[in-house]
């Protein structure tokens, strides 16, 4: 549930933020009137999301033995490289963002501001399907998903709205700084979690680095609600074979030092 909340919680302030953007300059501009084609294709995303994700939710959850391990190893994989992707993207192009998009919106007729908003929102949303599936097939039941993502979305409406409209100063950058590093690790458990199903899916089942680096039978890092949420958002597992563990810090700190490390903003 946790991770799933902060999933939902930093992908939805960044749609928000998007949003309200586009919402603040027509306003500026004396085009409210426009505000309708931001609004509609916003839904629009949002239901285009909602239908893609329940047809992969239902697609994946029918399955079972080999290829089960094949496609949860392949979703993780790939939602660990999108997730690390989106961090640092959103890093490098923060800063330009509003400007980008007023240019698009002074250039853009009615319709195309639905598009705008269209593919905005929806590019967000379809990266939250991905990850929200990723946390239900590696840790948590989707219930606790889908009940921590609802959550999440409904605190990144409130503090988008609260930022733009209620007139607060909120340090984004340090917010989107500490998610990052958050997420990276959730990204580090995944990529774990990936070489873990693949393994099982080749039956390799012998050798130093396929036995557990640790093996802890009972207590509150075995079983319970905190085993949970180590699973969920860091990928702890309470046998995890050396090979996950290695592959674990091998994605997490070079990633970590790539992320602090000073860029250039995009021009």
């Amino acid at each position: 549930m946790t991770s799933s909340f902060l999933i939902t919680l930093r992908e939805g302030l960044e749609a928000s933020l998007i949003v309200a953007i586009l919402l603040t300059y027509l306003s500026k501009t004396n085009r409210k009137q426009d505000a309708r084609y931001v609004w509609i294709g916003t839904a629009s995303a949002v239901l285009a999301c909602l239908v893609a994700g329940t047809a992969i939710y239902l697609a994946v959850s029918g399955l079972n033995g080999k290829v089960e391990m094949a496609v949860e190893g392949t979703i993780a994989l790939v939602a660990a490289a999108v997730l690390t992707q989106m961090i640092f993207w959103m890093r490098k192009n923060s800063q330009q963002l509003s400007a980008e998009l007023r240019a698009k919106v002074d250039k853009s007729a009615k319709t195309a501001l639905f598009t705008i908003a269209f593919v905005a929102v929806v590019r967000e949303g379809l990266e939250t399907v991905l990850f929200l599936l990723s946390a239900e097939t590696s840790s948590a039941s989707g219930a606790s998903v889908v009940l921590g993502g609802l959550v999440g979305l409904a605190a990144a409406v409130i503090l988008g709205v609260a930022i733009f409209a209620g007139g607060r100063k909120v340090n984004l950058k340090q917010f989107f700084n500490v998610t990052a590093v958050l997420l990276i690790m959730f990204a580090a458990g995944l990529a774990g979690k990936a070489v873990h199903e693949y393994r099982e899916l080749i039956g390799w089942e012998n050798g130093w680095l396929v036995q557990p680096a640790w093996d802890i039978k009972n207590g509150m890092w075995a079983s319970g609600t905190f085993y949970d949420f180590m699973k969920g958002f860091f990928g702890w597992h309470y046998a995890a074979e050396n090979i996950r563990v290695i592959t674990y810090f091998a994605f997490l700190l070079p990633t970590l030092y790539f992320y602090r490390k000073p860029v250039k903003s995009a021009a």
